[in-house]
This record gives C-alpha cells, sequence and structure tokens, in this order.
C-alpha cells in the first residue's frame, strides 16, 4: 500500500497515473477535496482509498497507528503559493503536517519520500545541496527550509529511507489548477490562444529582457525520479530535482511560438511585488542525484514544451 499526499495536485496525480500504468492500484490519495478544480486530474486514476486531508490527519492517523502494509509515502502535498504570505497557514500545511506525518512513517517503518523545493536556494548562485547555498526570500521557501532542515538532523539516525526532493521549475499536465502558480509554459500557451502575443518580464537582477534563466524540468521526468528512489530503497538524502542547465524565458517562449505557428513577445515590466522575492536564475547542480546511480536523461525545453503543447490538445477544455 502506497500512500500519496496531494494526490490531486499536479505532480501528484501524475505520479498516480504512473504508479497505475506500473499496476500499482493500492493506493490512499490524500488531498483538499474541498477544492473541486482539481479533481478532474485524478478522474482517469484508480485509488483503493480517496481522503480528504482534515479526514487524514484527524482520524487517519491517529486511528491507524500499527500500519505494517503501507511501504511508502509520497508527501507531495503542500501549500506552494510563494505569494502566500500567512505564516500560520503555510507553516501548519508545510512543515507541522509533514513533520506529523514523518513521525507516523518512522513508527510504521515507511519509506518516506517527500516534496522539497528549489526556493530554498531564493538569490544564491550556486545550487548544491548544501546548508552555505541556501537563502529562502519568501514564506514558501522558509517552510520547505525548515522542514529540510528537520530532516538533515534525523536522517542519519532513522529506521527509514528519508528522501527529500528540491524540485525547480517543473511544468506540465494536470497544473491548470495553480492558477498564477502555473508555470510560464501554460500560461504563455494560454496566452497564444487567446491572441498573438505572450508576455515576459522586462529586465531584473541585471537579466534583459526575458533573459531570466531557471531550470525547467518536465513532470514525467520528476515522477521518475520519484520512483527510481522507491526502487533504491538503500539511498536517503536530499537531493535536487532538475535538469542541470538553466534556460531562458525567451527560449520556453519561443517553444510555444513555434508550436502555435504564431506569435510574438511583448515584455512587461517587472511586478514590484516580486522585487527581493524572485528567482532570476535557478540551475540544479545534480551531481549528488548521478553519484547515487540516477542516470537517466532529463528533457531539455524545446522537447519538454512540444510534449505537454501535444498531450493539451487532448485535454479536458478547462485544461486547454
Amino acid at each position: 500500500m502506497i500512500i500519496v499526499t496531494g494526490c490531486n495536485g499536479f505532480i501528484g496525480s501524475n505520479l498516480v497515473a504512473k504508479l497505475n500504468e506500473l499496476g500499482v492500484k493500492d493506493i490512499i490519495g490524500v488531498d483538499d477535496l474541498s477544492k473541486k478544480d482539481n479533481l478532474i486530474n485524478i478522474a482517469h486514476c484508480e485509488l483503493q482509498e480517496l481522503l480528504d486531508i482534515k479526514d487524514f490527519e484527524n482520524t487517519y492517523l491517529q486511528e491507524n497507528q500499527n500500519q505494517e502494509h503501507i511501504t511508502h509515502i509520497f508527501h507531495q502535498g503542500a501549500c506552494s503559493d510563494t505569494l502566500e504570505w500567512d505564516a500560520e497557514y503555510m507553516m501548519k500545511n508545510n512543515y507541522s503536517f509533514s513533520q506529523r506525518l514523518l513521525e507516523f512513517a518512522e513508527k510504521n517503518s515507511i519509506a518516506f519520500i517527500y516534496a522539497s523545493s528549489a526556493a530554498v536556494y531564493g538569490d544564491a548562485k550556486k545550487f548544491e545541496e548544501i546548508r552555505e547555498n541556501e537563502n529562502p526570500i519568501n514564506l514558501y521557501a522558509f517552510s520547505k527550509y525548515l522542514f529540510d532542515q528537520l530532516i538533515r538532523q534525523k536522517i542519519n539516525n532513522s529506521n527509514i529511507q528519508i528522501v527529500g526532493l528540491r524540485y525547480f521549475n517543473v511544468y506540465g499536465p494536470n497544473e491548470s489548477h495553480k492558477g498564477h502558480m502555473a508555470s510560464v509554459a501554460y500560461h504563455l500557451h494560454k496566452q497564444l490562444k487567446k491572441g498573438e502575443e505572450v508576455k515576459l518580464f522586462k529586465g531584473s537582477d541585471g537579466y534583459e529582457a526575458g533573459e531570466q534563466r531557471r531550470d525547467f524540468v518536465y513532470v514525467d521526468d520528476v515522477v521518475k525520479v520519484n520512483l527510481w528512489f522507491k526502487e533504491n530503497p538503500e539511498v536517503s538524502g536530499i537531493f535536487n530535482v532538475g535538469t542541470g542547465k538553466s534556460q531562458t524565458f525567451n527560449e520556453v517562449a519561443n517553444s510555444v511560438i513555434n508550436f502555435h505557428g504564431k506569435g510574438s513577445i511583448k515584455y512587461i515590466p517587472f511586478p514590484k511585488e516580486l522585487i527581493g522575492s524572485y528567482q532570476s536564475f535557478t540551475e540544479a547542480n545534480i551531481d549528488k542525484l548521478r553519484a547515487v546511480g540516477y542516470l537517466e536523461n532529463f528533457l531539455d525545453v524545446q522537447s519538454g514544451v512540444k510534449l505537454y503543447l501535444e498531450k493539451l490538445q487532448n485535454w479536458p477544455q478547462n485544461e486547454r
């Protein structure tokens, strides 16, 4: 039996779909079921049980203290809004609940694979998984950073596999419900469906217009990394999950324009509310991931965006 939190969400739903494809259907899915706009993400999936986050936390974790049949927890659920500044809400969702889930995993000898974030690096210029490179610049990043510090204290003395995956800029199917937090590829695709222009920010932090750089990683590649750790239970640690190569927002825009066969780029003023809390450059150092034996290739922006938009052509209307 496998538990997937955030199962209705972006990465969680893609993970559940892949597990189903591999023949795994003994899955307990956990999410905030009051959010109806992402239920479509798992409409085609098979779960043994789907639990609301409140029922899971207040009832399931209390009444199921001895769970030898559960082998893995994929903890993908979180508040991922970098513009959220309600500290109590953020810490309850991203730290306290994660801590409780970890305790449950350790008590029952369950492998614990969780979503961290490249946001912990903030405005750093180096992206190796060491404390010196970490400088969170928003509340979301800080919540992830704090949990990573807890993991570092526990990981060497734990009786279970513990893996933290620092996702860089993930894009792909099942992200439409994320609103303004959906990927730039998705937003530019929607803009071109409505008009002839896609919008990118003007220059910031010394970068020319649209030349800010991120490590954009396709969601299928992220799922592959999660499942690799499932198959390699002897490996624990905190790992970057990105392509290892940054690309520009202009490259993403041009990939979307090339797919549609139309469009131009319009550069808009950099938002004042993002000044000081925006990452203009990220690039995963994946040496640690490679060193433990993960050898799969990652799609570049040009290949990943093309694959993504081809899938969107056949997606439900609200996702396209």
